[in-house]
């Protein structure tokens, strides 16, 4: 803990559309958010840059292999702070793992039915993320 509180903890978020528009989402199975849904991503380690924490973290909780782009957006949720990027999929195959119960892709419906992190849908849809289906 720093003197003017505890220190933030970088990280990165991925958010990624499919052909159809539809949204990559990730079931939680941890805290914090445990079992709710969220785009997949987690903390930077030392010595990493974003771009390669988010290329380990997707392949860790979606089983695909990314490529990061641009920088969309960050959060900060307590003391996390989150750097959320575009990415596109250059490979694997998608399978829950690591940090995600369930992974699927969502359309505007589901997304729109599912239980979301908090602020979730207010931020992607701020940045004009939201599924496009």
């Amino acid at each position: 803990m720093s003197a003017i509180g505890p220190v933030p903890v970088r990280c990165v978020g991925g958010i990624l559309h499919d052909q159809a528009g539809r949204l990559l989402l990730v079931r939680r199975a941890n805290d914090p958010g445990r079992g709710l849904w969220s785009i997949p991503g987690g903390r930077v380690e030392p010595g990493e840059t974003d771009s390669v924490a988010l290329v380990r973290e997707m392949r860790e909780e979606t089983g695909l292999v990314v490529r990061p782009g641009a920088l969309v957006g960050h959060v900060v949720r307590g003391r996390y702070e989150i750097h959320d990027y575009t990415c596109e999929v250059e490979g694997g195959s998608l399978q829950a793992g690591d940090d995600a119960a369930e992974v699927r892709w969502v359309d505007e419906a589901t997304f729109a039915a599912l239980a979301l992190t908090d602020g979730l849908a207010d931020t992607l849809r701020g940045w004009e993320m939201l599924p496009r289906c």
